[in-house]
């Protein structure tokens, strides 16, 4: 999980700061941007979390980073760190080494932009996405860490991309939210293995569908759409030919929620997995915790000091929170958030279905229609026949890239 965000950064008179926080894949570490001592300007630095208690290193380089710099941690331990000079950016991995930094350069990209997507789940490739070669008009995904020849182009998607979402744990199904030439968003699932893409959300003609959060154990997925009239957060499971809902529970008035966490290790029961959102308010900033088998959202006070947006949950529904204080400058908060009684799930009425494979869902289902406490929508059927997309020419297979 990447949280990209902008915080105040403790003994730093309140100036915004270009946290970046990060967290590995599996957890172990995490990364961000930080002032350095004397505050010479901005410095990586590295957070151990799966100890008994978290620590930070610095990872100062032979000068101060820039605010457009971006950070990603490794389960290894090692930063990758992207550096942007002009219309090139300069990637590199850190570690420490003794008393110093050492520093192990990867290559680089030329492009006007270049943003680093969350951390494959195997751990093992790093991709970001930039503007493709076709005019502006396409989104070039790069491996730019876990090749053999440095950074290189391995798909261009057709329409503008962003977001960046990974649906398996051998980081080959990416899901990118596509903006159209008629600027209508849709998210889409690029295969990197067979070089093709495909639709994933597609609720109603006329609405963006983004796709915020998913969980590759249990196939849950947090949507937001405005097929419901208004932008809403919704949910529904990857593979399953059951409605995406919109539930009331995620509507609460006169506050915003983001969703920045899903529980893993929770296979075949998606309905149980615990969701955090961050919750901004006229009173501040906040922690929720929602459940699909839940009517309610559970709020919590976050610590002092949270980095704003980011988390993790551990499979036992231990969530964790990191903060930054003037007295812990490297904090994780534990709490623990047991499973609530399940509340049974209003069904919804049933869909009249054409007869035939393949049959476009009729009636209520192209509006969305009310059921209990969360409004249902069908996904109307699309063709799932992937589309070729354009190769770049050094692109291989992962498995070629990993020989």
């Amino acid at each position: 999980m990447t949280v990209c965000a902008v915080d105040t950064v403790p003994g730093n008179g309140g100036r915004a700061a270009p946290t970046g926080f990060a967290i590995a894949a599996d957890g172990s570490y995490a990364a961000r941007l930080t002032v350095a001592e004397g505050g010479g300007g901005w410095i990586p630095e590295r957070w151990t979390l799966d100890g008994p208690e978290p620590y930070a290193v610095p990872l100062p380089g032979p000068r101060p980073e820039g605010p457009g710099t971006q950070v990603l941690p490794l389960p290894d331990g090692r930063v990758l760190i992207c550096r942007r000079a002009a219309d090139r950016h300069h990637l590199a991995l850190l570690y420490p080494s003794g008393p110093r930094t050492g520093e192990l350069p990867l290559g680089s990209v030329e492009s006007e932009r270049l943003t680093l997507l969350p951390p494959a789940p195997d751990g093992l490739s790093v991709h970001a996405l930039s503007p493709g070669r076709s005019g502006g008009r396409g989104t070039a995904v790069w491996l730019v860490h876990g090749g053999s020849y440095g950074p290189e182009p391995v798909a261009e998607v057709p329409g503008r991309c962003s977001g960046g979402t990974w649906l398996d744990r051998e980081g080959r199904l990416l899901a990118l939210d596509r903006t159209d030439a008629s600027g209508r968003t849709k998210a889409v699932v690029v295969d990197l293995e067979r070089g093709e893409v495909s639709p994933l959300l597609q609720i109603t003609d006329d609405s963006d569908d983004r796709l915020l959060l998913a969980d590759p154990d249990s196939g849950l997925l947090l949507v937001r759409s405005d097929a419901p009239g208004e932008t809403r957060l919704g949910w529904g499971v990857l593979g399953s030919h059951r409605p995406v809902r919109f539930p009331e529970a995620l509507r609460p008035q006169g506050v915003a929620l983001t969703p920045f966490a899903i529980q893993p290790g929770q296979a075949l029961v998606p309905e149980g997995c615990a969701v955090a959102l961050r919750v901004d308010g006229p009173n501040g900033t906040w922690v929720a915790v929602w459940r699909p088998t839940q009517r309610r959202l559970r709020h919590l006070a976050a610590p002092q000091g949270w980095l704003r947006g980011s988390g993790l949950w551990t499979v036992d529904g231990e969530l964790r929170l990191p903060y930054s204080t003037d007295h812990t400058p490297c904090g994780l908060a534990r709490i623990a958030v047991p499973a609530p009684e399940p509340e049974p799930l209003p069904r919804p009425r049933p869909e009249p279905v054409a007869e035939g494979a393949g049959a476009v869902p009729r009636g209520p289902s192209a509006a969305g229609e009310e059921s209990g406490s969360f409004t249902v929508f069908t996904l109307r059927s699309v063709a799932r026949t992937p589309v070729p997309l354009q190769q770049a020419p050094l692109a291989r297979t992962a498995a070629e890239r990993r020989s």
